[in-house]
């Protein structure tokens, strides 16, 4: 009986011992499940970015910033300097959109993004801009390089030395694409800040805006369709370009620009890590900046300004000038009252005065910084008053 006893309890402890190690790994495993969502969190400090910046357009301030000045590869955003030469030629009459460019063999064996374009083979110049804005295309960028500069080698000499005429200092360009450097060959490099100068130069151009808010079109008789890689102009409706860059080794960039009434931003985003996280760091920048600031009209074009001019030799005695365009301060909310208005003009002023002519100017500041300017013009033509006139005059006879 003991005998039988002994071997029960043997069995009842192992029994007690098997659910205690049981209930322990059960707990472990509750323990592992309740900490396993704070484990495999995002963490958001991955999905920053390397550098940003975000500028108001019309003024070129920069509002945010976080390592602005840091060279990084622009990648396909070095496209963005394939732009801007070309619509400064077509504006200066140095090329039409109609001319036509011709594929060199090189320029059709170019990788990554393209559209497959054939030795050979034409299209015209907006053809091609339309294809290097709208997809990427890196066969495009290299067809219209050697078109403008006869080779890729002079291209590229053109391309920085546009980036050293508008300031670009950060900048170094060695492709007319920005695809990864081959052995031998130098990335090319560039910063937030420098791709916000070249984005607000590019905004001169209502046509890049045109191109860049594309979302599709069609290109080779619509046979190929052309699909924009910059996917917040669907998420968000004030977005309206301008151009991505990505490859592995420099992360996921964008230039970015949207546009709300008279308020417009341009944002630089460089190494994220996902284009997910590039656009929803992008996104929550332009709907905070939106949000906080506001777009408060100061002048309009037309409008009477301050007091009436003396005309020593007019044939009317005096004028009143107006101002030369419409302007709008961007300004925090809190701060749209804050705008002080100085009007500086002359007592006077000499000989014929044309229309249009310069008379004085309207300086607009906030916290004794100046944030705005607009001439100041005439409204006609004042021919000069007779010899007889302006000898009266002279005399101070009232005759």
């Amino acid at each position: 009986m003991k005998k039988h006893l002994a071997t029960y309890l043997v069995v009842l402890l192992t029994i007690v011992g098997f659910l205690a190690v049981a209930d322990s790994a059960s707990a472990k495993v509750v323990k592992a499940r309740r900490w396993r969502p704070a484990a495999e969190a995002v963490d958001k400090a991955s999905q920053q970015p390397k550098a940003y910046l975000l500028m108001e357009a019309t003024t070129g301030k920069v509002l945010e910033e976080q390592n602005m000045h840091e060279k990084r590869a622009p990648a396909s955003m070095t496209k963005l300097m394939v732009a801007y030469i070309v619509l400064e030629r077509i504006a200066k009459g140095e090329n039409h959109l109609t001319d036509m460019v011709r594929t060199s063999a090189v320029a059709s064996h170019m990788g990554g993004s393209r559209v497959y374009l054939k030795e050979g083979e034409e299209f015209s110049l907006e053809d091609m801009m339309r294809a290097l804005m709208i997809a990427s295309a890196n066969d495009a960028a290299y067809a219209i390089g050697e078109f403008i500069s006869g080779t890729r080698e002079d291209f590229v000499d053109l391309m920085n030395e546009k980036a050293k005429s508008l300031g670009m200092n950060d900048t170094e360009f060695h492709s007319p694409h920005g695809l990864p450097p081959d052995k031998g060959q130098k990335e090319d490099l560039t910063s937030c800040f420098d791709m916000a100068i070249l984005a607000r130069e590019l905004l001169k151009y209502p046509k890049v805006i045109e191109w860049s808010s594309t979302k599709t079109a069609d290109f080779r008789n619509g046979t190929f369709i052309l699909n924009n890689h910059n996917k917040l102009l669907s998420r968000m409706p004030e977005v309206d370009g301008l151009k991505t860059g990505y490859y592995r080794e420099t992360g996921y960039n964008v230039t970015v620009t949207a546009k709300k009434g008279d308020l417009r931003f341009i944002e630089v985003v460089m190494g994220s890590p996902t284009w997910k996280a590039r656009d929803e760091f992008a996104v929550e920048k332009l709907k905070r900046f939106f949000a906080e600031f506001t777009a408060v009209s100061v002048a309009k074009k037309g409008e009477p300004v301050g007091e009436e001019v003396y005309l020593s030799d007019g044939k009317y005695r005096k004028i009143k000038g107006v101002a030369a365009a419409d302007v709008s301060i961007p300004v925090l909310r809190e701060k749209k009252k804050d705008i002080k208005r100085v009007v500086n003009l002359p007592r006077a002023v000499k000989g014929e005065v044309k229309e249009g002519q310069k008379l004085g100017e309207i300086v607009f500041q906030l916290d004794n910084e100046v944030v705005g300017k607009v001439d100041v013009v005439s409204p006609m033509n004042v021919p000069k008053a007779n010899f007889f006139t302006r000898m009266v005059r002279k005399t101070g006879l009232n005759l």
